[in-house]
């Protein structure tokens, strides 16, 4: 693919909000195709808006910037937005009012046939993304982004640029949007190599969890009990005796830590501490029981249970910063973790979320599934961007 000109680019856009909608930013960077030089950055704080129109944002910036450079050279436009790829390459619809006009804006930079629209992984997008992040951190500072204080090319982690997209037709884990996506079933097509897989181990029990109170980062940070013990005990048997586990990755909580620390003892491994694998923040009802919430905040409780953008009464944290927070460390995980097989030890939102991500399933699902204290799960990760989840709340070990 190459134009007029014989030139190919490469576009990385992104776009993120601090709230979705709340404080957003874009970033764009334009690269050679052949040597993978950059030769534009461009980023903006761009004031209240939601991630999708802050992703069309910055994909409008990257072609802009892009055109400057050359109007006839090709483009390959490489975003970890499924959305804005689908949207973008005709094959979903432009339902939203506000991204339509975006849409036909960057339409109209370059011809159709000199722009090609590819999705990667949002590992694989990090020159972008922190791009957007730097702008979103200099709003926060009442100032607009600075190409000369930028260090984004300095974490850039893209591989090689004329490496073939991994399976077009992929699928991220975190959906923008509800409609239906295009993925292949895990562990078909071409082999792509040994995935990484995660097998989720949420902690054994402590002495709010009989009792089915909000027990999250925000409360008293319990140890566990001594049936969790018990059951963390039984976990690490169990999972030594598979002897598959290569990485042991657990949430900053005690309880999690605890959980943890057993199966390290029992198969030798370290423990790495990932602060995105914390349980939600319950805000004031921590510590409460689900009937005593209902009794003493009836239409917060109400909210929160009709909406994943409610936070619980008291600046606890709503499901969807939870399922934003979660999706970061995921991909910190699987950029350091490539085809291994690892122990995430952590609580019932994360792994909730986990499950729900990779099967492509809306907010409200979080409320049907079942986990128990001690129970394993497990997700697998493929190289182009597809998830299958294997396993959910497993308990025979503890039997």
């Amino acid at each position: 693919m190459s134009g007029a000109t014989g030139r190919t680019f490469v576009v990385e856009a992104d776009g993120g909000s601090r709230g979705n909608p709340g404080p957003a930013g874009y970033g764009a960077v334009v690269l050679d195709a052949a040597t993978g030089e950059t030769l534009r950055e461009t980023a903006e704080f761009i004031g209240v808006a939601t991630n999708n129109v802050a992703e069309y944002r910055g994909l409008v910036a990257g072609l802009r910037a892009a055109h400057e450079l050359d109007p006839e050279a090709a483009v390959r436009v490489r975003m970890d937005s499924k959305l804005v790829v689908e949207q973008m390459s005709g094959r979903w619809k432009i339902k939203h009012p506000d991204m339509r006009p975006l849409a036909t804006e960057a339409k109209g930079i370059f011809p159709p046939d000199a722009v090609r629209y590819e999705w990667i992984p949002r590992a694989q997008n990090s020159h972008a993304d922190r791009l957007a992040n730097e702008a979103m951190d200099a709003g926060k500072r009442g100032e607009q982004w600075s190409p000369a204080e930028s260090t984004a090319e300095l974490d850039r982690t893209s591989p090689a640029l004329d490496a073939p997209a991994p399976g077009d037709q992929a699928a991220p884990a975190e959906a923008d949007t509800g409609q239906q996506q295009a993925v292949r079933p895990g562990g078909w097509g071409p082999d792509l190599g040994p995935p990484t897989t995660f097998v989720l181990l949420r902690h054994g029990e402590t002495v709010l969890t009989p009792e089915k109170r909000f027990s999250g980062s925000g409360g008293s940070d319990p140890e566990l009990s001594a049936v969790g013990q018990r059951q963390a005990l039984a976990a690490a048997e169990a999972l030594a005796e598979r002897g598959t586990i290569q990485a042991i990755v657990t949430s900053p909580l005690q309880r999690c830590r605890q959980t943890a620390q057993a199966i390290a003892d029992r198969t030798g491994l370290p423990v790495r501490t990932e602060d995105g694998l914390r349980e939600t923040d319950f805000g004031a009802w921590e510590g409460l029981t689900f009937a005593e919430v209902r009794e003493q905040y009836p239409d917060d409780l109400g909210a929160w249970l009709a909406s994943p953008e409610a936070e619980p009464t008291g600046g606890g944290e709503s499901f969807a910063a939870v399922a934003r927070r979660v999706s970061v460390a995921r991909d910190k995980l699987l950029a350091r973790y490539p085809g291994k097989t690892v122990l995430v030890v952590t609580h019932v939102t994360p792994v909730k979320t986990l499950a729900r991500l990779a099967l492509g399933a809306p907010a409200e699902s979080l409320f049907r599934m079942e986990l128990s204290a001690a129970s394993l799960s497990a997700i697998a990760y493929y190289a182009d961007g597809n998830a299958s989840l294997r396993l959910l709340n497993d308990t025979g070990h503890l039997r």
